[in-house]
């Protein structure tokens, strides 16, 4: 106890423990700080606020360069898949009912794309030789007449779009 007393008479001693306690209080702040901002700087060369905003700039212009590029991009396969093939469908038929003739070994196949365009493929079989036709569709109609078969397979293939 007397030696607190002796440490309040001296005010040379009391002002260098309070100023030494304050160092400390403001060291422990400045690093805290100091924390705080290194987690708020972005790069890892960043050393100040200014260094941080740039590389976030310069990586947000990349990211826009790359969303119009990859929008370009996604616009031309968008436009290629349209034309691609998106619904098939096959009808498979006899042609020569009660002769005996073939079975079901016939065919009509459509290849269509999204706007109705593409071909029908028939395929005729008899004993004696194969015939196969090609009749080109636009717009989900062909100029050349279809038969039932084959008007039925691209009524079939256009239903199987969306």
């Amino acid at each position: 106890m007397a030696y607190l007393t002796s440490l309040f008479d001296n005010p040379l001693l009391l002002g260098f423990i309070i100023l030494a306690i304050a160092t400390l209080i403001l060291l422990g702040l400045v690093i805290w700080m100091y924390m705080k901002l290194r987690r708020f700087l972005v790069s890892v060369d960043a050393h100040n606020i200014s260094d941080s905003l740039s590389h976030v700039s310069n990586n947000l212009s990349e990211l826009q360069t790359f969303r119009s590029e990859m929008e370009k991009y996604l616009l031309g396969v968008e436009k290629r898949l349209r034309k691609s093939v998106q619904s098939v469908h096959t009808v498979r038929f006899n042609p020569f009912k009660g002769t005996g003739g073939g079975g079901n070994q016939s065919f009509a196949t459509t290849l269509i794309n999204e706007e109705g365009d593409g071909v029908i493929i028939s395929s005729l079989y008899s004993r004696d030789h194969v015939s196969i036709f090609s009749k080109p569709v636009k717009n989900h109609n062909s100029e050349y007449e279809l038969s039932e078969e084959e008007r039925e397979s691209l009524n079939k293939a256009k239903g199987g779009l969306r």
